[in-house]
């Protein structure tokens, strides 16, 4: 299993980690409410995870730009 990580706004691949023997938890996973678990994380056809995240980029431009954050996608 590997655990790919996505930007939830523009969608660019932001890594993945291959290592099967890491613990969810580790990642911080816990720490999430089952809202935002659902939101951000998936499993695919694979049985891999699939993790919505905030690239630097679309970071960065939702710091210039607060009323940015009032949308779902930024680059469609």
């Amino acid at each position: 299993m590997a655990i790919h990580y996505h930007c939830r706004h523009c969608g660019v691949k932001i890594g993945t980690i291959e290592n099967t023997a890491i613990s969810t938890d580790s990642l911080g996973f816990h720490l999430l409410n089952q809202s935002e678990r659902q939101e951000m994380i998936s499993y695919d056809l694979s049985g891999d995870l699939q993790v919505k995240a905030i690239c630097e980029d679309c970071h960065e431009l939702l710091e210039r730009n607060p009323d940015y954050h009032e949308h779902d996608f930024l680059i469609q």
